[in-house]
């Protein structure tokens, strides 16, 4: 199964598990997702969970970390059996940005609210079953690092908020890796919250940046989300997660 865990020093998230596993989560989010401009106001959305899935298959090709994970066996069972079993199973490895990591959590939401108006709103679809899962794992992941009354606040303006990512300038998050990546590993526990919460109400950052990039469309004809930022991330080899 999949295995989500905070990085030592809370850059990220790391997401762990077996080709199997890996490629069920890339499946069902190609799936939930849609075609490209199915859902066209959610395209700069959708682009960036298309990104994670890129990041997730590099990982299940043995380019980022590879895991040896006991899987169960022992010397007892290959007595008993009287045959010889590997003791540890592979899983592939990748970190993902916490702030990125926490958008695309959050943006599936929209997505299976389109799924279930337009495709199936069966209650036990895989596809849907699979997303929130993984929902379920990045939340436990964040809970820990925040105050009783920061998560309740957090799970309110969630569940108050449909479509949180309607023409969303998805460049913000970007915004936020890159102010998050500056902090502290002290800074980072403290203010997760806070960035959770920034992706969910429009901030005067958002909307100063929303303003500035709907003056560009304006003139270029782009799409809200296809206009660039002159934002640059370090190598990732310098990235200390």
């Amino acid at each position: 199964m999949l295995s989500l865990q905070p990085t030592e020093h809370l850059t990220g998230i790391q997401i762990s598990g077996d080709y199997w596993d890996i490629e069920e989560l890339i499946q069902a989010i190609y799936e939930i997702i849609g075609d490209e401009k199915r859902y066209y106001h959610f395209q700069g959305s959708r682009n960036r969970l298309l990104g994670l899935c890129l990041k997730l298959r590099q990982a299940s090709k043995g380019t980022k970390t590879i895991q040896e994970i006991p899987n169960g066996i022992h010397k007892g069972i290959m007595k008993n059996r009287k045959t010889l079993y590997l003791e540890k199973n592979i899983y592939f490895a990748v970190e993902i940005f916490l702030p990125e990591l926490l958008f695309a959590a959050l943006s599936f939401n929209d997505f299976i609210d389109l799924y279930k108006e337009t495709i199936d709103d069966s209650e036990w679809n895989d596809t849907v079953t699979t997303i929130r899962k993984f929902q379920a794992q990045v939340a436990r992941c964040i809970e820990v690092f925040m105050t009783e009354e920061h998560y309740v606040v957090f799970l309110t303006t969630l569940h108050t908020k449909s479509p949180l990512f309607h023409q969303y300038a998805t460049q913000y998050v970007d915004v936020l890796n890159l102010e998050y990546l500056a902090l502290s590993k002290d800074q980072r526990k403290e203010l997760l919250a806070a960035f959770a919460l920034r992706l969910l109400t429009e901030d005067n950052t958002y909307v100063t940046l929303k303003q500035q990039l709907l003056e560009v469309t304006a003139i270029t004809k782009q799409a809200l989300h296809e206009v660039p930022l002159n934002l640059h991330y370090p190598d990732e080899e310098n990235v200390v997660w």
